[in-house]
């Protein structure tokens, strides 16, 4: 078996959990405030990784791009399965 045969694992501490949500509430936040959609620009943003999806207001474009991607699909998916 080789590597690229093993599942991939993940794990992420609670605080870094939390830090992460804060942010994406700031996102969330800046986006409404906008006039934005605020789902379909974290969506286009998630899918694309193009950090044009999120408004330059309150800095939050900035603080997207400190967000891996990966754990915040993983966090995401946790929170809709509520596991």
């Amino acid at each position: 078996m080789t590597d690229k045969d093993k599942t991939m694992t993940f794990t992420m501490s609670d605080e870094k959990e939390n830090d992460m949500k804060e942010t994406l509430v700031k996102i969330y936040d800046a986006l409404v405030q906008k006039g934005y959609n605020p789902i379909n620009q974290l969506v286009g943003y998630i899918l694309s990784e193009d950090p044009t999806y999120i408004t330059t207001h309150n800095n939050a474009r900035n603080l997207i791009r400190h967000i891996d991607r990966d754990e915040l699909l993983q966090v995401l998916v946790k929170s809709y399965l509520k596991v």
